[in-house]
């Protein structure tokens, strides 16, 4: 049975999230079909130009992404509108939909009585909450993202699947070992060797360039270095590779230390994100308010342990 969106994403316990959208077609979102021989691999860059508009129009922040070939996933950061004004609440949402006739004669800065203020304010108010919203933030998303696939394979239907999953991430530690999970994503599948080989990663962005659209460290509220960081993910990388269960290089396990993530548990930690009903990872106190404030009496939620325990 499905969950209310309501019951996975709480913002008095974190504003960071896991999401992962799927395709429902056989064909492959990106990438190549073995089947037709069609190249869908453009798509890709479709899919990472839309998200980057998407968050300079609504307040939610990337802090992760990787683009596979049916699905992908994000780790977004949302942020409070409340101190929008209303003009900039109006100015955003009109450059994804049409205003009503309301807003836009505010827009123009011509003379409303107060009754039409009151409904102006009204839809502003609507409008406010969406754009801090991650549900109409992937409406946003898969929608353009399904019409163009469409127009371009000549069809009509479902591109994605419904309903997106999302898993809140509670503490610092979720959210890095969520970010380096989603950063792993082609080198687990195959498709890449090494960070800066995954195409269409948050992670070869990170290292390709200096200035990103992306949320940096110190923003996300992560207290360590990038370089800390790419070191973490590129000896995860080679962990994987290797193919050895519970292989560690020997240089990993002082960065693990340094970024509060327990050496034992890691790697089971990084792939139990792929392990299906997992809504929310923190410690236990956390997934207990967690469950507390989306008002459910039980959380299917993994408990990550920190390098003290």
């Amino acid at each position: 049975m499905t969950l209310a969106r309501k019951q996975l994403i709480s913002i008095e316990d974190t504003p960071y999230y896991h999401i992962v959208s799927r395709c429902v077609r056989r064909a492959f979102l990106c990438g190549k079909d073995k089947y037709s021989g069609k190249s869908y691999e453009h798509r890709r860059g479709l899919i990472v130009d839309r998200v980057k508009f998407l968050s300079s129009v609504f307040n939610i922040d990337i802090c992760s992404y990787a683009i596979m070939s049916n699905h992908y996933h994000l780790v977004l950061k949302l942020n409070d509108t409340k101190d929008w004004s209303i003009h900039q609440v109006l100015a955003n949402w009109s450059s994804l939909c049409n205003l009503p006739y309301l807003c836009q004669k505010f827009l123009d800065k011509q003379v409303i009585d107060k009754a039409e203020m009151r409904e102006v304010l009204k839809l502003t108010n609507e409008y406010r909450n969406r754009l801090m919203s991650i549900s109409w933030f992937m409406k946003m998303l898969n929608q353009d993202i399904a019409f163009k696939a469409n127009t371009e394979d000549g069809c009509k239907g479902h591109f994605f699947e419904s309903r997106f999953k999302s898993q809140a991430l509670l503490d610092e530690r979720a959210l890095l070992t969520c970010m380096a999970y989603v950063d792993l994503n082609p080198i687990r599948a195959a498709m890449a060797y090494s960070p800066e080989d995954s195409d269409y990663t948050s992670i070869q962005e990170r290292i390709n360039h200096k200035k990103t659209d992306l949320l940096s460290f110190g923003q996300t509220g992560i207290d360590y270095y990038l370089s800390d960081y790419l070191q973490l993910v590129d000896g995860t990388g080679r962990a994987i590779i290797q193919g050895k269960r519970g292989f560690i290089p020997k240089e990993l396990p002082d960065v693990l230390r340094r970024l509060n993530l327990n050496t034992n548990t890691w790697l089971d930690e990084l792939n139990a994100f792929k392990s299906k009903g997992i809504t929310a990872i923190g410690t236990t106190s956390q997934l207990k308010d967690f469950c507390k404030n989306v008002g459910k009496k039980f959380n299917c939620g993994l408990r990550l342990k920190p390098a003290l325990e």
